[in-house]
């Protein structure tokens, strides 16, 4: 007997092969690649004139970009403010939104939470693999859920539950997860990567077909990417990550693919004991607790989308103990900072050689942007000299190899966030105070061309301090 063909496919990009290889040559990853059984194709007509007289023309579905109408009504508001940010405005009708995150972050939490507001308005049919809809009536008090607009079933045949949608016709679809969904005409287990893609596929002609938005729980594997193959990313139309640490109560909801919006923005949320809650004000959290007169910590306001977010930065700067010393990094790069080390030691004749070196971004948060080099470079001198920068002094800019301060993007609505605050003095490049007008704010603004510079002003300000309170004394 004929033995049956078999491929192998990778699980970082979904990339086939006929034979097994220990890396793959389409994304470069190793051991990803898992043997799987090929989808047997669709029995067509063997004769190209029988094709051609199955084939039905589309022309009578050609629409002019013109006539189509863009009703104002597209988007469904989710009674979350942080996540219609996320989403760009709202949910889009005939979406699909792919929510991803490590177990127990809060992905089932605020799909849930979202059905008590839309419920109001909207019918909205929940749909879970992994859970009975006894248990999902358990977690609906907790988070006091008591919409009659929620229905609930417990099933992981996607074709029934397509079947299911098509037949009610909800305003709103949640499937949780797509990794426990079974397309039975594929022999593979719930969660293989043909298992995944094929579900996805045919939940996305449903969406679009009916012009229903539908929100998907996505697992996460071990590198924290979604499990499954890229080409699912590539199929829904925005893709949700939750970020932040499980012993910490705060939460990041960032978009990696939006096609309705910006990706670059975040919302923060709060995990309480009654779900989620939302964070208005994420700079106020980042700071709430930070110490006075202490060296190594320094603010930076990075932009995340259109919002200005201020971030403590924390360094450590203390001899070693081992004939190597240690350098780490929570929430900033490490390959950064190891440059920033060497241009201080370089440009401004700081030792950093014989020192660990801890750097920490409060709160869980990410400092992914080039803006805060100085603010990073400002903990690092205040930790080696033991120096404390003034709690009032916020600095952002990007540091070259050469020592210089380069411009940076978006800095009004910088200074406007760090004027809220309470900041009182704003180093930043100088080539950005071109484009403003410093008198227009209440805050000292301060321009510095290289490092050298942004260590002068800061031991400016602090002996004017020093003088103005020897004369109050």
């Amino acid at each position: 007997m004929a033995r049956s063909k078999i491929l192998y496919v990778c699980s970082n990009c979904g990339f086939e092969s006929s034979k097994w290889n220990g890396r793959c040559t389409n994304c470069g990853e190793w051991n990803t690649f898992e043997e799987t059984e090929p989808v047997a194709p669709v029995k067509t007509s063997s004769s190209f004139s029988q094709q051609q007289t199955s084939v039905k023309s589309l022309s009578d579905k050609l629409s002019r970009l013109g006539e189509i109408g863009a009703d104002t009504d597209v988007r469904y508001h989710t009674g979350l403010s942080e996540l219609d940010r996320v989403l760009g405005g709202g949910l889009v009708k005939g979406s699909i939104v792919l929510v991803g995150g490590e177990p127990g972050i809060g992905k089932s939490t605020i799909l849930l939470q979202i059905c008590q507001f839309l419920g109001e308005e909207h019918s909205i049919l929940y749909i879970s693999g992994e859970e009975s809809v006894r248990q999902i009536k358990l977690r609906a008090d907790r988070l006091n859920v008591t919409t009659e607009s929620l229905y609930l079933i417990s099933s992981n045949d996607v074709e029934s539950i397509c079947s299911t949608i098509e037949e009610t016709e909800p305003d709103i679809v949640i499937i949780d997860s797509i990794q426990t969904m079974n397309h039975r005409q594929i022999n593979s287990s719930p969660g293989s990567i043909t298992q995944v893609r094929e579900c996805t596929n045919l939940f996305m002609h449903t969406a679009k077909k009916l012009e229903i938005p539908i929100f998907i729980v996505g697992h996460v594997n071990k590198d924290g990417a979604i499990a499954g193959p890229k080409v699912m990313e590539h199929i829904v139309d925005a893709v949700l990550y939750f970020e932040g640490e499980r012993h910490l109560s705060y939460r990041l909801l960032r978009a990696v693919k939006n096609r309705f919006g910006s990706t670059n923005e975040i919302g923060v949320f709060e995990m309480m004991d009654s779900g989620l809650r939302q964070v208005e004000n994420p700079s106020e959290m980042l700071l709430s607790g930070r110490p006075k007169n202490v060296s190594g910590t320094c603010v930076a306001c990075i932009m995340e989308g259109t919002r200005p977010i201020l971030a403590e930065v924390q360094v450590l700067a203390t001899k070693s103990g081992f004939a190597s010393p240690r350098r780490v990094t929570t929430g900033f790069d490490y390959n950064r900072m190891a440059m920033l080390v060497a241009v201080l030691e370089k440009r401004a004749g700081l030792f950093f050689g014989t020192l660990d070196i801890y750097l920490n971004i409060v709160g869980g948060f990410k400092l992914d942007e080039p803006a805060g080099d100085l603010s990073v470079a400002l903990a690092l001198q205040s930790s080696l000299l033991d120096k404390p920068v003034d709690e009032k002094i916020i600095a952002f800019g990007e540091i070259g190899l050469g020592g210089e301060i380069r411009s940076i993007s978006h800095v009004p609505n910088r200074i406007r966030e760090a004027e809220r605050m309470g900041f009182e003095v704003c180093i930043l490049p100088k080539q950005s105070i071109k484009g403003i007008n410093p008198s227009s704010y209440q805050m000292r603004i301060i321009g510095v061309s290289n490092i050298k510079q942004a260590f002068a002003a800061i031991n400016k300000i602090a002996r004017e301090k020093e003088a103005t309170d020897k004369g109050e004394d």
